[in-house]
C-alpha cells in the first residue's frame, strides 16, 4: 500500500516536560494503524499535533511526500477527540442532520449508521441525555460521514461492552471503503483484533512499530499477543 502520510520527528514539550520526543512514523493508504500505549504516553497529543489542533516544536508532518502545514491538515483529515459533546442540547436526530449537510454525505449512508449503530431509540433525545455508549456511537456516525480520507479516532471503543465493540469493528471494516483509519487505544485485546500494524507509543517516543509479527520480533518472542508483546516491550 502506498504511503499516505508520513511524520518526521514529531517533538512537543509543554513547558520543560517532553510530551512528545522525535517521534517518526508513516500511515499507509487503506491501512487501520492503532496508536497504543501506556496512559501519558502521548497518544491523543500526537493526533492533536498531527490535525493541527496542537502546535509542535520541530518536526514535519507530509501529506504524499508533500510537506503539510496545519492549515491544510483539515482537508485530508477528520479527527474525532474522546469526550466531546456536539450540540449538547439538540437532539440526536438534529445534530446527525446538520453534520450529515455539512460534510453533504448521502442519505442512504445516514440512514445506514443510524441502523447499524442502533441509534433508532435515542433519536428524540438531547445530546446531554445520552448514556456514555450511545455518546460513542453518536460520535462514531459523525466520523464516518466525514469526507475527508484520514479518519482519526481517539479511544473509539470506550463504553462499549463485547458484542457492541466486535459489531462496531465490523461497521468500520464495511463502511471504510477506501479510507484510512488512525485509531488511539489502550484495549489491546480489540487493538489486535482490528489494526493491520502498531506504532507503540511510550513516554513522548515510539518503542515500536510494525505489525503484530514484527512486534513480537522486536520483542524477542516467537508467540504471544499484543497484550505479552507490548509487556516485553515496555
Amino acid at each position: 500500500m502506498p504511503e499516505l502520510l508520513r511524520c518526521d520527528d514529531i517533538s512537543k514539550h509543554f513547558a520543560r516536560f517532553p510530551a512528545l520526543e522525535n517521534v517518526s512514523f508513516s500511515i499507509h493508504s487503506g491501512e487501520i494503524l492503532g496508536i497504543i500505549g501506556p496512559n501519558g504516553a502521548g497518544k491523543t497529543t500526537l493526533m492533536e499535533c498531527m490535525t493541527g489542533l496542537l502546535p509542535y516544536d520541530t518536526g514535519i508532518v507530509s501529506w504524499k511526500n508533500q510537506p503539510l502545514t496545519p492549515q491544510q491538515a483539515k482537508q485530508f483529515m477528520f479527527y474525532l477527540p474522546d469526550g466531546i459533546l456536539p450540540y449538547a442540547e439538540q437532539r440526536v436526530e438534529i445534530v446527525i442532520e446538520f453534520f450529515q449537510q455539512v460534510f453533504a454525505a448521502p442519505k442512504a449512508l445516514r440512514e445506514q449508521l443510524i441502523e447499524k449503530l442502533e441509534l433508532e431509540t435515542v433519536m428524540k433525545k438531547p445530546v446531554s441525555a445520552l448514556s456514555k455508549g450511545y455518546r460513542r456511537r453518536l460520535l462514531l456516525l459523525i466520523g464516518l460521514l466525514s469526507p475527508q480520507p484520514l479518519l482519526l479516532l481517539d479511544e473509539p471503543f470506550d463504553g462499549f461492552d463485547l458484542r457492541q465493540t466486535l459489531g462496531v469493528m465490523d461497521l468500520l471494516r464495511e463502511t471504510l471503503s477506501g479510507r484510512t483509519l488512525l485509531l488511539s487505544i489502550h484495549q489491546l485485546t480489540e487493538a489486535e483484533k482490528i489494526c493491520d500494524r502498531f506504532i507503540l507509543l511510550n513516554a513522548g517516543s515510539v518503542s515500536a512499530s510494525g505489525s503484530l509479527s514484527q512486534l513480537r520480533q522486536q520483542a524477542g518472542l516467537s508467540t504471544g499477543g499484543l497484550e505479552e508483546v507490548f509487556l516485553a516491550i515496555v
